[in-house]
């Protein structure tokens, strides 16, 4: 349960930024003071000036390559903040995450008394801690103000959980008698948004005052993100990417060289260029037969089953041209790739859910073929 080095200097970092919040009550002063330390300045040929996302709310990064332990990193970071704004009460978390399959694996992790993430939170706050679903939320399921006076309440969500302009996210705004016990919870007026009943999940989110985790912050870049973390009522926003955006205000750098000093990453990466799509797919499929072969001699020495996978990343319908995941899947069996070799994942469709992918006894050889959504 001990963070990698790299890790440890990112939670440094974070408190370090903590402090100077505290000790100059100012988010921007607090910021250029952190990278001054570092030796670097803010400006032209230095770090950009913390940039203002949310007004008077603390909006920070933290970059951490794929593969890095983002979502450790995050689950370590609660206590600093907690421990640094103790004016927040009680202690809630928004943890937001990009797409349905983060969103199930997250909450599956969180939930787990077992797994290394909730293990860090339990230890941290004395195994009081709750974790909730938007369902769990909708139906006050665990969930009222006793429960969240007493523990840490986490609520795991996806970007689009509430986003008015979607029907998921509407059911967020709309009156609620299974949250009716909120309704006299903190009844200061100026918490609540206007034409919104009180008993609505988002008012009494907005009630929780919580510090909200972006995991993959990338992906959250349009007006609704920042409406929704508006309409949060967030007390603190900690961003983790790989690929921070632009107007990032970034506290903490990890490089790759960090990782493979932790050995994190262990496995080489080997780029071709193909001259066409076709050349990709007859390439593919061929180097994973070779692999296939090579598995199979490599369990006859050692009796270890191997199965060789071929990931397919396909575009969205942004164009006629696009290469879709259906284009993709036509194009494999064009190849001979049987149908039931072939699985598609997206936001919307998901062949592989519960699936042992690494399994004898599945027979799917083509695992993925996945689209990328972009805000």
């Amino acid at each position: 349960m001990e963070l990698k080095n790299y890790q440890m200097s990112v939670i440094n970092d974070l408190q370090r930024f903590l402090e100077l919040l505290t000790e100059k009550q100012s988010i921007r002063k607090a910021y250029s003071c952190l990278w001054e330390e570092k030796g670097i300045q803010i400006g032209e040929n230095g770090m950009p000036p913390y940039h203002t996302v949310l007004k008077g709310v603390p909006h920070v990064c933290v970059k951490v390559p794929t593969g890095g332990g983002k979502t450790f990193i995050a689950a370590s970071s609660i206590k600093f903040i907690f421990g640094a704004m103790t004016h927040i009460h009680p202690k809630a978390v928004v943890w937001l995450v990009p797409s349905d399959a983060i969103l199930s694996q997250t909450t599956e992790c969180l939930k787990n008394a077992d797994h290394l993430y909730r293990r860090k939170i339990n230890a941290d706050f004395g195994n009081r801690v709750e974790v909730y679903t938007k369902q769990e939320l909708l139906f006050g399921q665990n969930f009222n103000p006793s429960k969240v006076d007493e523990n840490l309440s986490i609520l795991v969500l996806s970007y689009d959980s509430f986003r008015a302009n979607k029907k998921e996210g509407r059911k967020a705004y709309q009156e609620n008698g299974y949250l009716a016990a909120f309704r006299n919870y903190r009844t200061e007026d100026t918490l609540l948004l206007d034409n919104t009943d009180e008993t609505a999940l988002i008012q009494v989110i907005r009630k929780l005052n919580p510090v909200v985790i972006v995991d993959e912050s990338h992906h959250a870049t349009s007006k609704l993100s920042v409406e929704m973390l508006e309409n949060f009522n967030s007390s603190f926003v900690l961003e983790l990417t790989a690929t921070p955006k632009e107007g990032s205000n970034i506290i903490s750098f990890v490089g790759a060289k960090q990782l493979k000093k932790e050995e994190m990453v262990k496995l080489p990466v080997i780029v071709y260029n193909r001259r066409s799509q076709n050349d990709v797919f007859d390439s593919a499929i061929s180097l994973r037969q070779r692999l296939e072969g090579e598995a199979g001699k490599e369990e006859g020495l050692t009796g270890k089953y191997i199965r060789p996978i071929v990931l397919f990343q396909a575009e969205s319908r942004g164009s006629k041209d696009s290469t879709t995941y259906q284009k993709i899947k036509q194009a494999l069996l064009e190849r001979g790739i049987p149908k039931d070799q072939i699985a598609i994942k997206t936001a919307e469709v998901d062949e592989i859910r519960k699936q042992d992918l690494l399994s004898r006894h599945h027979q799917t050889f083509f695992r993925h073929a996945k689209r990328w959504w972009r805000d």
